[in-house]
């Protein structure tokens, strides 16, 4: 069997030749693609199982992304040497490409389902994340897999005032726009990203640009289906109904549905009695018809009583204007906030809005306690950091507690992106928070961004502005439409958009869009955007009651941190032979110090608690950078004792001879008597030798001198030719 040669089709699409090829790697999977963009190369895999699993209540789709470390050269650097788990950034890379993929599966489809995305070759100018949508999808269209409809994502930033698509990593950097945009030839169906604070038209102007990309995305891999020659896909899964059942289901339950839904129940209430409206219905039907008949039917009996339960509570909102809490579509859910909400942390508080609660806290550390982003393309380190928490309980559940799930870093990194567009860049401090939600009814990912904002005022981090956040639902029907502002969860799950927006005074942070209805009306997004700014000004107006400013003092058990410069030829000096001085600096002092060259200079980082703590080190660190000064005074260790003196550490590693003449204004006839090892005192620098660099001290002018005090006159001794040669200290 000879070499397989791939179908490729090619397009320049936003200055970049992109290039798909199929059939040459990975020819048994249903589908499979390698997406080349220079030396950027992504492998995509798509299988599904020809069958659903029996009795499969939902659309089991898993999908992987992974970065080798082959693809940039690299070994990888965990103790196995090999792929481990999935680091966070391949976890998000893994939940756009599902958010923007999973719409697209015909309803109905069961059919266990995995894409697999390697980086199977890395460019590091190439941003391999913003194609891995693109990828995948191409791998389901050049399968027979029921998936006919191709989606795509694009990177759109801005940058020095001009968007552009798909830049490269070293102009992204410069960047105060950064948007992930998903979407179909028709229709934008995801957008994620951050902003350094841009206004709701930017926005917009954004989403735009980035559709025209990714429709000619779309079209290069319809492109790639015809020349495979793919005309048809499986058969979709039948879809049976009982439309008898179907009615008679909706007319039992509407009225009921329709009676707990207006009585502005809260969520737990809601629930139980929406259980009982179920239960009432099985059991009349089950005398009804009998065991055989709701054997047969209960899958139906669930679905077509929850579908109307969604239907009537949507029917409510369009017609009435009215919520499922009894809101009005703009209204806010009732908040309270709180900040020195804990004793031990550096900063904490509480942010509550209607059911929905989060505890955040903040923890200041040093450099030292940064973690190292390591993976194929790139090794670097977090200054700052969130963690966001979801336990079981926050819903009134019990689960299974494993490791962090892909929500929790998908929803800590919106936080964290929301939060960190007003965190200074030259502050000195690690900076951790975490976010806990205690209660969840929807919007708690925006709850964590308003808590966090507060923590880290009340930790006295002097962010820029603070930050609030806000759910924003749709409810449509293709005539009437509803924008619905800080949604509850239920209006989440029946809505047809979750919209979560981030911002300060000043504009937009943060967003992160799923659109679940086809065709995007622009005037409508601006309606939703404008109704959310609205919101969050609302809500930054009650967390500026609870704080109005950041603390201008840290708690007194957070640490110090203070930033110094040094010269460069003074790093050697700090750190000492082996780290010595350094060493020996943090163990007395108890502070913790790092040290970077940058440009020449010495940048030094001291860290402890309590002001003491890091000025002692300060100190310590001054006198061994100075330079030693004639006529200054200096705090001196004696070190050791000769017949004619004795020699002082006066700087730290810098050493004098202190004659037995300048000891005292009194004779001394031997050292000993005067001095010991180890012996602190105060000396005045007098001379520095130009020729040797010798350091001449004094103690005794220091000290007061003896009243008739007469000063020795010595006398001066010949030399070989009988000269008088006279010394330095008597030359007249």
């Amino acid at each position: 069997m000879g070499k397989q040669i791939p179908t490729t089709v090619s397009a320049n699409i936003a200055g970049q030749e992109i290039i798909l090829e199929s059939g040459k790697l990975a020819a048994l999977a249903d589908g499979s693609v390698v997406l080349r963009c220079g030396n950027m190369w992504l492998l995509a895999t798509a299988v599904s199982a020809l069958e659903a699993k029996p009795g499969q209540g939902f659309f089991p789709l898993t999908v992987e992304y992974r970065q080798k470390f082959s693809a940039a050269g690299r070994v990888p650097g965990n103790f196995f040497k090999r792929e481990a788990r999935l680091s966070d950034p391949e976890i998000l890379v893994c939940r756009l490409i599902d958010r923007v993929i999973r719409p697209i599966f015909p309803d109905g489809y069961m059919n266990e389902t995995q894409i697999f995305v390697s980086l199977i070759s890395g460019e590091k100018e190439v941003l391999s994340d913003a194609y891995a949508a693109f990828a995948a999808s191409a791998a389901l269209i050049a399968s027979d897999i029921p998936y006919e409809i191709p989606v795509s994502e694009v990177r759109v930033a801005r940058i020095d005032g001009q968007y552009v698509v798909n830049p490269n990593r070293t102009a992204l950097e410069s960047a105060d726009m950064n948007f992930m945009i998903g979407g179909t030839l028709d229709n934008i169906v995801m957008v994620e990203g951050e902003s350094d604070q841009c206004s709701e038209a930017e926005l917009i102007e954004a989403i735009k640009i980035g559709h025209e990309a990714i429709k000619e995305q779309c079209q290069l891999q319809l492109d790639l289906r015809a020349a495979l020659g793919i005309t048809k896909n499986r058969p979709a899964p039948q879809i049976f109904k009982n439309e008898e059942l179907e009615a008679e289901i909706v007319k039992a339950t509407t009225d009921k549905i329709h009676a707990v839904a207006s009585a502005s129940l809260g969520k737990k209430e809601r629930k139980d009695r929406f259980t009982i409206i179920k239960e009432e219905l099985v059991e009349s039907l089950h005398k009804k018809y009998g065991e055989d008949y709701m054997e047969e039917n209960s899958s139906f009996v669930n679905e077509y009583f929850y579908q109307n339960m969604k239907n009537t509570i949507r029917e409510m909102v369009m017609a009435e204007k009215v919520r499922l809490d009894g809101r009005k579509p703009d209204e806010i859910r009732p908040i309270w906030c709180e900040v020195d909400s804990l004793p031990s942390p550096h900063g904490a508080s509480i942010f509550n809005r209607g059911e929905t609660q989060a505890l955040a806290t903040v923890t200041l550390g040093s450099k030292l306690d940064q973690p190292m982003i390591d993976t194929a393309m790139e090794q670097r380190y977090e200054k700052f950091f969130l963690h966001y928490t979801f336990p079981p309980f926050c819903t009134n559940e019990t689960k299974r507690i494993g490791g962090v799930s892909r929500r929790e870093v998908g929803h800590g990194n919106l936080a964290r992106r929301s939060l960190g567009q007003v965190i200074p860049v030259d502050y000195p401090y690690t900076i951790r928070v975490t976010s806990d939600v205690l209660e969840s009814n929807g919007s708690s990912s925006m709850a964590s961004v308003c808590s966090g904002s507060m923590a880290l005022m009340d930790a006295g981090v002097p962010i820029t502005g603070a930050v609030s956040g806000i759910a924003m639902g749709l409810i449509s029907d293709g005539n009437r439409s509803v924008v619905l502002s800080d949604i509850l969860g239920d209006e989440d799950h029946l809505g047809d958009m979750d919209f979560k927006v981030t911002g300060t005074d000043k504009g937009i942070c943060a967003c992160q869009m799923d659109i679940k209805i086809e065709g995007l009306d622009y005037n409508l997004l601006a309606t939703a955007l404008e109704q959310a700014k609205a919101g969050r000004l609302h809500i930054l107006g009650l967390m500026n009651a609870a704080i109005p400013t950041h603390n201008e003092e840290l708690k007194p058990h957070a640490p110090r941190i203070l930033r110094y410069e040094i010269p460069g030829d003074k790093i050697g000096a700090v750190i000492g032979p082996g780290g010595k001085i350094i060493q020996g600096i943090q163990s007395e002092t108890g502070a913790t110090i790092t040290i970077e060259e940058e440009d020449n200079k010495g940048i030094v980082f001291i860290s402890g608690v309590g002001k003491e703590t890091v000025d002692a080190a300060l100190t310590m660190i001054k006198s061994i950078a100075a330079e030693a000064e004639v006529n200054e005074v200096y705090e001196a260790k004696v070190v050791s004792i000769m017949p004619y003196g004795a020699f002082v550490e006066f700087m730290p590693g810098k050493e004098g001879l202190l004659h037995v003449s300048e000891i005292s204004w009194s004779r001394i006839e031997k050292v000993e008597d005067a001095l010991s090892i180890g012996d602190k005192l105060q000396v005045k620098l007098l001379a520095i030798d130009e020729r040797t660099g010798k350091y001449k001290l004094s103690r005794k002018v220091l000290m007061e001198k003896p009243e008739g005090y007469v000063e020795r006159v010595r006398k001066p001794r010949n030399d070989r030719d009988g000269n008088k040669k006279y010394n330095k200290y008597n030359k007249n």
